[in-house]
């Protein structure tokens, strides 16, 4: 595993760039300049276009940000800026008041790793671009929200019928018997939420979130992931009275 960025005027690093592209002037000379003084090693390059972007550099290119308003014509480029960049993964810088994104957007564009919101406070937006260049991802949490909002009336078998016909049978165990990470899991689930989107939500692998959910189906004596929702939507208003249970959407440390 190669060695971590970091920052600290004694350490020695081959330059590399930071490349920006944006038409507008969406990376002030203060990120610049803050983030050169935070690594180091990495010089920033600005570009007005995907054109421009997909050409040679002085030195490797680490990092392709990415601004929104180009969100929909990075397939058209991501043959060239693959062969030209092959270590640089490719970010979309989110401006909350200018192109909104999706998560829908993103996972159609898979060339795009990860998502940095340009309106976090300086420390935390530094953090963000430190994970990247280490090889992280990162997508904020509010995107999902807004993913599962919009989902949340597009769940299958939410009809009254349907949610009858489960509260009635005798064969479901209780839903009190699952954990609380299994609980919040069926609760994405039944906002119609994918398993990658869950994952990414709950920082947990896809691999993780299937094994919680085949729990979650055993448990409730479900034959598959549409009728634990069904059981979810039919008993989840007795099941929130009187008991504390984690809500969707808020990540945390245990798997």
């Amino acid at each position: 595993m190669g060695s971590a960025v970091g920052s600290g005027a004694g350490e020695s690093w081959a330059r590399r760039i930071l490349l920006t592209v944006s038409s507008a002037d969406s990376f002030p000379e203060c990120l610049v300049y803050a983030i050169e003084r935070e690594f180091p090693s990495i010089v920033v390059e600005q570009v007005a276009s995907l054109e421009a972007a997909s050409g040679a550099f002085e030195h490797p290119v680490c990092l392709i940000l990415v601004d929104a308003e180009f969100l929909h014509d990075i397939s058209d480029h991501a043959a060239d800026l693959t062969q030209m960049h092959p270590a640089a993964p490719i970010v979309l810088a989110q401006h909350d008041s200018r192109v909104p994104v999706s998560v829908q957007d993103v996972l159609d564009l898979k060339l795009v790793r990860s998502v940095l919101p340009m309106d976090l406070k300086l420390d935390v937006w530094l953090s963000v671009i430190r994970l990247m260049l280490r090889g992280g991802e990162y997508f904020p949490l509010a995107m999902f929200q807004s993913h599962a909002n919009r989902l949340s009336d597009k769940a299958p078998d939410h009809s009254p019928r349907a949610e009858q016909s489960v509260q009635d049978s005798p064969d479901f165990d209780e839903i009190s018997e699952l954990t609380d990470r299994e609980f919040q899991i069926l609760e994405m689930v039944a906002r119609g939420l994918q398993n990658k989107i869950i994952a990414a939500a709950l920082r947990l692998s896809e691999h993780t979130v299937k094994i919680h959910l085949h729990n979650i189906i055993t448990k409730l004596g479900a034959h598959n992931r549409t009728e634990a929702a069904a059981v979810f939507h039919a008993r989840k208003d007795s099941f929130y009275n009187g008991m504390e249970r984690p809500r969707a959407g808020v990540a945390q440390s245990s798997p």
